[in-house]
């Protein structure tokens, strides 16, 4: 048997990180940029000169947590919350991230990738990171 499997290419997921970082740019934020495939494996990175150090590994395992369980980092905790020590060993796991700014990429309801932002509030990676998908144009 073959599977087909679909991808983001390489120039889409470099124009997701350049629009999000842009966005960033136009807030005044200083942000990371992962976009990985849908097997977890880096397509793209940018990250602004001044952003925290540790933004590029967070924004990483934010895309890599959305790329594996397909869905968006945020949601975790609602769809969690009368499981908390699932959720706690969860968020445990090396390499997890668990709060907004990860959100999985379909086209054509299959998984093609995934994109992960950090750097700023919460709440202003989610944006930055959404910008980025409501922009981007899949063919």
């Amino acid at each position: 048997m073959i599977i087909e499997q679909y991808s983001l290419d390489s120039e889409h997921a470099a124009t997701l990180c350049k629009t999000a970082n842009q966005y960033a740019s136009d807030h005044n934020l200083r942000i990371c940029c992962w976009v990985l495939d849908p097997h977890g494996n880096p397509l793209a990175m940018q990250r602004h000169n001044q952003a925290a150090l540790a933004s590029t590994e967070i924004a990483r395992k934010k895309a890599w947590t959305a790329v594996s369980f397909k869905i968006p980092t945020d949601q975790w905790e609602q769809r969690l919350k009368k499981q908390p020590h699932l959720l706690n060993n969860l968020m445990n796991q090396d390499g997890i991230a668990m709060f907004g700014g990860g959100f999985p990429i379909f086209h054509n309801d299959q998984l093609i990738g995934a994109i992960g932002v950090s750097g700023a509030s919460e709440q202003q990676d989610v944006d930055c990171a959404q910008h980025a998908l409501n922009t981007i144009v899949l063919s």
